[in-house]
């Protein structure tokens, strides 16, 4: 196992299901950790605004008994103010792990490179490996054994999109991403993951076509516009209205379960009718990021314990 957790392929499917494990551990026990980081300072360090990332990470690094540190880009933007590589130097002499939510990978690259603390992604351009380890913990709760699920995501196939597709192949879970053309997850990324789909016993099929969905156990979904983009969502409507996770294909499917890592745009990639619907397990979700970010923190500072 790596020090570090960057794209999310750093554990292997035996140490992940160890890690679901402890979040649960750690969910439906709390008193037992309430030490677990005690003397441990973790700095988070954000690029992009965040609401869940922020607060599940400060608030569950406290509940664990630690210190969280939060930094913006008010010191000045990383690698203007002062090289990304001399950040990681400077952190590591004080700090115990350091969590990363940045606009570019490489940016994470570099923080792990020169890190001798654990390196989170906590996302980026490409991955969003925290969020995939909650939504898995949800899938777990709901369904129990993930590897018998199949998995539709519809939408931008984003960095969420393309953690989710890692890291069911790595479990074994049937996994499909409905996207428009031209708008499908990374080439390289779908290639690994049906690489390790193979392994797992697991199917991973790309299609623009809605009927793709049909027999889904879960359906998933994200903003069509990802941060900082220049596209509005009315512009991107046009493209994606078709992919909308309403009622109608919520039907069609036959899907028990709606997931959606927020923030929603209701009205738009998901309707208020199934975000507040009996199927939903967003909150559910919400919450799990602050357990899976706890029992991973916690197996990167001792690793013996996955």
């Amino acid at each position: 196992m790596s020090s570090h957790f960057i794209t999310g392929l750093e554990f292997d499917k035996s140490q992940i299901l160890k890690l679901l494990a402890l979040a649960s551990d750690i969910k439906q026990q709390p008193q037992e950790f309430a030490h677990a980081l005690a003397g441990k300072s973790v700095v988070t360090l954000f690029e992009k605004p965040s609401l869940r990332t922020r607060l599940s990470f400060d608030i569950g690094i406290n509940k664990l008994g630690g210190h969280a540190v939060y930094l913006d880009q008010q010191n000045g933007a990383m690698g203007s103010r002062e090289s990304v590589q001399d950040f990681a130097l400077n952190i590591a002499t004080w700090a115990d792990a350091l969590v990363a939510r940045v606009s570019s990978h490489h940016t994470l690259e570099v923080l792990a490179e020169y890190s001798d603390i654990p390196v989170v992604n906590s996302l980026c351009d490409l991955y969003h490996p925290c969020q995939a380890l909650a939504d898995f913990l949800t899938l777990q709760e709901v369904f129990g054994d993930v590897s018998q699920i199949k998995l539709a995501y519809l939408g931008e196939g984003n960095n969420v999109c393309q953690s989710l597709l890692l890291l069911a192949a790595t479990l074994g879970a049937d996994f499909v991403a409905v996207c428009p053309k031209g708008h499908s997850p990374d080439a390289q990324i779908v290639k690994q993951a049906e690489q390790i789909a193979a392994v797992n016993g697991a199917s991973v099929l790309i299609s623009d076509r809605i009927e793709a969905a049909a027999g889904a156990n879960a359906l998933y979904t994200d903003t069509w516009v990802s941060m900082g983009s220049d596209t509005s969502l009315e512009q991107a409507k046009a493209t994606f209205m078709p992919y909308q996770l309403n009622q109608t294909l919520l039907d069609q499917t036959g899907a028990s379960t709606v997931l959606h890592c927020q923030p929603a745009h209701r009205g738009y990639e998901i309707t208020s009718e199934v975000m507040d619907g009996p199927k939903a397990r967003i909150l559910q979700q919400a919450e799990n990021r602050m357990h899976a970010q706890n029992a991973l923190l916690l197996a990167l500072m001792n690793k013996q314990i996955v």
